[in-house]
């Protein structure tokens, strides 16, 4: 019986993703960065000794030309040899990417820039705009009474040219976000509290309430994180199926709403996609930690027209290549076992391979632009 081979899963779109470190680092920083993690393991603990761990000397201790399964120790020193340059060219180029979109909003002076990214990788670059963000870099001198018109305006110079705009509500707050668009004295109100706070973090519904029905009308399409990601996270307000009363208040003939990460949740994100026709749901980050296993189960109810990939890799460029690499492994196994057992025809399964791999993203975010690389 056929099955499908590798090349029907090239040139993939990466959804969802972040920008990498433009400098070597020790051990104990790239291990770190391999987690979700902010602080060491106890003694006597790699967190090389993972899934993700595997994973790298599986996929790319060949990039690198080392054996597969090469020993941590042979690859960092490999890593190191090559330096940070020639390590991210390699690993992005064997990931296979088509497109980037590059969540903007993380920002740190030691990562490689956009148009870097993208000559790196040799693929297209597009912006994710993180709402969180654009309001706390508003001019110094924005007030209370002014916030909302100079996010408003912040948010239009943004999103020109940008694929989509993200919310990390989940971080802040928790999804259980207002189902209508906050009044503006209550805007006004926790604007006023946060600038007086001295502009931290933006935490208060209300405020969060208000960015992301902004979000909403710009048109684009609206990522929302949800289920697991650092600790700085409540796991628990992260449940996708917190947000159900904001996403039944939207117009189900407006842009999509796609659900990233979503584990441990992923099945009340497919149910959410299945019987809300604007609903979509990302695999990003889940199959680079939780493995092969957990991709069936984001199968179970989402129709496959609402699935999407990404890598949501941070930091380190491995995290692309395991991020793309373990999506062809888990996907060709999954069509592979449907092909078993006469559950899908060789036409169909090549179908759902091409939309869940770029052609559901292209629907979604458009051709838009290209980042220039210079």
């Amino acid at each position: 019986m056929e099955v499908l081979t590798d090349g029907l899963i090239d040139g993939l779109i990466d959804g969802h993703c972040h920008r990498v470190l433009a400098r070597d680092l020790d051990r104990a920083a790239f291990e770190t960065a391999c987690t979700e993690a902010d602080l060491p393991p106890p003694p006597g603990v790699s967190y090389l000794d993972s899934r993700v761990g595997l994973a790298v000397r599986r996929w790319c201790a060949p990039a690198l030309g080392l054996p597969v399964h090469a020993p941590a120790d042979d690859y960092l020193a490999r890593r190191a040899e090559l330096g940070w340059r020639a390590t991210t060219e390699a690993l992005l180029r064997a990931a296979g990417l088509a497109e980037l979109l590059v969540d903007t909003g993380l920002d740190d002076p030691d990562l490689l820039g956009e148009a870097g990214l993208a000559a790196a990788s040799g693929a297209r670059v597009r912006e994710v705009v993180r709402l969180e963000r654009v309001a706390e870099t508003l001019p110094a001198d924005t007030g209370a009474a002014e916030f909302a018109a100079a996010f408003a305006s912040a948010l239009d110079g943004r999103v020109r040219t940008a694929a989509a705009v993200k919310s990390v509500a989940a971080y802040r707050h928790g999804l259980a976000v207002p189902a209508r668009p906050p009044p503006p004295r209550a805007v006004q109100r926790a604007a006023g509290a946060w600038l007086r706070g001295g502009r931290g973090r933006i935490t208060d519904p209300d405020l969060l309430g208000h960015l992301l029905w902004a979000g909403v009308g710009t048109g684009l399409p609206l990522q929302l994180h949800t289920g697991f990601g650092d600790r700085d996270l409540a796991l628990h307000r992260a449940d996708p199926a917190l947000a159900q009363p904001f996403l039944a208040a939207l117009d189900p003939r407006g842009a999509p709403v796609v659900l990233l990460h979503c584990y441990p949740f992923h099945r009340n994100a497919g149910w959410l996609a299945q019987v809300y026709p604007h609903v979509h749901v990302d695999v990003g980050l889940t199959l680079t930690h939780a493995g092969d296993a957990v991709l069936p189960e984001f199968f179970e109810l989402a129709p496959f027209g609402k699935l999407l990939f990404s890598t949501d890799a941070y930091l380190l460029p491995e995290l692309y290549l395991v991020g793309a690499a373990r999506f062809r492994h888990a996907l060709r196994r999954l069509l592979d076992t449907w092909r078993a057992d006469d559950s899908v025809s060789i036409a169909d399964a090549e179908r759902i391979t091409a939309l869940v791999g770029a052609g559901n993203a292209r629907r979604l975010y458009g051709p838009g632009t290209t980042t220039t690389v210079r």
